[in-house]
């Protein structure tokens, strides 16, 4: 869940590189603000975040 990816510095994406997850104020990931997390669907969980992210 978003608390366990909060402890985390860095994310691998799809296309490979990375993306930094920084938790000092909210939390962002490459840049991208998360605005609500933690949605359970039935197939997983959406977190909602404030830009676009290409794979």
């Amino acid at each position: 869940m978003a608390a366990d990816a909060a402890a985390l510095t860095t994310a691998t994406p799809l296309d490979g590189g990375d993306l930094v997850i920084d938790a000092t104020d909210g939390v962002t990931i490459g840049g991208a603000k998360v605005v609500t997390a933690d949605l359970v669907c039935d197939n997983g969980v959406i977190h909602v975040i404030d830009s676009v992210m290409l794979p």
